[in-house]
């Protein structure tokens, strides 16, 4: 008699531990460190989903990909404010080049992680926090400067960078900011501060896709069982985003970045650990 098939377990969907108050308490607090050197918290708020929260790692990817979009979302207003539409149309080659690549990177990233093993996506996720860790010492301690391509040189470094940004994007549920601004300006010699507005409108578009190829997996149904935690996790995120905006700046970049990266590394730990 042979023996049955082996049955991948269902993925767990119990209420996240805490309640809605601490799920908006963490999320202004990622959202708040984000905000006060120009990111959405994205990167902080993965690890808590996963060590103080309880989700499984794919479930916590799905979570922080939803609330990214809410954030990116409420943010676009606000930056149009700051950076008008007239000074940024005229850089929609950018756009679109990236784009070539960080669509197929964030399909190709959202596939990847819901066919990995849990273990191999926990040391994944891992690996990838100590990579954002990294891009924001180069990019806030460091000085990024234009790397001079021009033509198809530039064209094919954007495409295969907007590959690698989709990719990373898509596997740690997070808008990528953190690696296209400095893309932006190391690929196009763009001010940094119309490419922190190129790059919302690259990571919304990515973001979608990988969000379209979530929803064709089992776990995505950790979204309607724990919508109330969403929301209310995302409105902290949104609310911290704006505080850290206002005192962006406040705290040197010398003090603040690299006790970022050190949390950054110190949540790699502990998510590595989850495997």
């Amino acid at each position: 008699m042979s023996a049955a098939p082996v049955q991948e377990p269902e993925p767990t969907l119990h209420p996240p531990r805490g309640n809605g108050w601490v799920a908006a308490g963490a999320g202004g607090a990622v959202g708040l460190l984000g905000g006060m050197i120009g990111l959405g918290g994205a990167e902080f708020r993965l690890p808590l989903l996963i060590g103080l929260f309880g989700f499984l790692a794919l479930q916590a990817v799905i979570l922080n990909k939803a609330m990214s979009l809410l954030v990116v979302a409420t943010a676009l207003p606000a930056r149009l404010i700051a950076v008008p539409l007239d000074q940024i149309t005229p850089h929609w080659p950018i756009i679109v080049n990236l784009l070539a690549g960080s669509l197929l990177g964030a399909y190709i990233g959202a596939t990847w992680a819901t066919r990995m093993a849990s273990r191999t996506l926990y040391r994944v996720l891992a690996g990838l926090l100590i990579l954002i860790a990294a891009a924001l010492l180069a990019t806030h301690l460091g000085q990024v400067e234009p790397a001079g391509l021009e033509g198809a040189a530039q064209v094919i470094a954007g495409v295969l960078a907007g590959a690698g940004i989709g990719v990373v994007a898509a596997l740690m549920g997070v808008a990528g900011g953190e690696l296209l601004i400095p893309t932006i300006v190391l690929l196009y010699g763009v001010d940094i501060k119309i490419a922190g507005s190129l790059s919302l409108a690259v990571s919304l578009p990515t973001m979608l896709v990988a969000f379209a190829r979530y929803s064709q997996d089992k776990s995505f149904a950790v979204l309607q069982h724990n919508r109330h935690f969403l929301l209310a996790m995302a409105a902290g995120s949104i609310t911290g985003t704006v505080a850290g905006g206002v005192l962006l700046g406040v705290i040197p970049d010398e003090v603040l970045v690299p006790l970022l990266a050190a949390l950054l590394i110190i949540s790699a730990r502990k998510v590595w650990q989850h495997a």
